[in-house]
């Protein structure tokens, strides 16, 4: 990929999260030619974010038809299409609707740009990258450091609620969390937060619920009109810059993000990862971990095992 001159495809691009992602994709100087896809509103979309004053060219695409356009030549695909939570719902609900479309879209990844970085939103990402992973080896290009669950959200709530809590600018701080990305598989190392904070017990259960339930903090809040949206366009573009920002020979570059893993005896698990122009460049895995964390590790992987099975066997399943 020839420096600052990142091609990347939306998919999904049209809802609460595709929109306010597109126009943060835009604005970058990092993104050369955006390319944005839907089954409806993209051309207005597209039309819309043609007129901002930045380098990068946008086009709108619309309907299975036109999808295999909007994806060749793309160095990087992110994917947020998929129905959201309501009330109630647990991002587990989503699975039937977003297996689907999740498989669909990926599909077409492997097929029209099989090189290509593949960036997952689309919840139950537990699941959804199993998916996407199967799919990628039923079409023979599966490349385990290319696949990367979106979990940078979790770390954007975990710092920006310590930053609240110790009366810290939030741009110095930095919790990793690792897991997986719902519930009680989101797992705060607040013991390996930079700057140090101490915490007593108390607060630290309060704090580490608090980031695991964050996104239905939202849901509730939103009462029945969706999830996170802009929070997580931020986080999504949060981490496509990390991505190619190291695609382009930055050194040091390290997000979270859920993926094919040997760290735990789970197939896939959040850990922090160095990226590079190939994707993954190295695990640094989860590191020197409090017995509170420890306790919570072995907890979520029964969890994760299902929903990445869940994944899994669904793919196996589809004609």
């Amino acid at each position: 990929m020839p420096k600052n001159n990142a091609k990347v495809a939306v998919l999904g691009a049209s809802g609460g999260i595709g929109q306010p992602l597109s126009l943060l994709l835009k604005n970058s100087p990092l993104v050369s030619r955006l390319t944005l896809y839907d089954i409806a509103h993209t051309p207005g979309v597209a039309a819309d974010l043609s007129h901002i004053e930045t380098r990068a060219t946008v086009k709108g695409y619309l309907g299975p038809e036109q999808l295999p356009d909007c994806l060749k030549g793309c160095d990087v695909v992110v994917i947020p299409a998929g129905v959201p939570r309501k009330p109630g719902m647990t991002r587990d609900d989503l699975f039937n609707t977003n297996a689907t479309i999740v498989a669909t879209l990926t599909a077409a990844c492997a097929q029209h740009c099989p090189e290509a970085m593949i960036c997952i939103i689309s919840n139950p990402v537990n699941s959804t990258i199993p998916i996407t992973a199967e799919v990628f080896k039923k079409h023979g290009v599966y490349n385990p450091n290319k696949i990367f669950g979106v979990t940078t959200l979790d770390i954007v709530r975990a710092n920006a609620f310590v930053a609240e809590l110790k009366d810290l600018d939030p741009a110095r701080v930095n919790v990793p969390v690792i897991g997986g990305h719902a519930g009680k598989t989101i797992i705060p190392l607040i013991s390996q937060c930079t700057p140090k904070v101490e915490l007593p017990q108390d607060q630290l259960a309060t704090l580490t619920g608090r980031i695991q339930e964050a996104g239905t903090e939202v849901v509730k809040a939103k009462a029945g009109a969706g999830s996170a949206t802009l929070s997580m366009a931020y986080a999504g573009a949060r981490f496509v810059f990390s991505l190619v920002d190291a695609m382009n020979g930055k050194e040091g570059v390290v997000e979270c993000s859920f993926v094919k893993s040997q760290e735990t005896d789970c197939p896939y698990f959040s850990t922090p990862l160095l990226l590079g122009k190939k994707g993954i460049e190295k695990n640094l895995g989860i590191g020197k971990v409090s017995p509170f964390e420890e306790k919570m590790i072995a907890e979520a992987i029964p969890e994760l095992k299902a929903s990445i099975k869940k994944g899994e066997e669904f793919v196996k399943s589809m004609k």
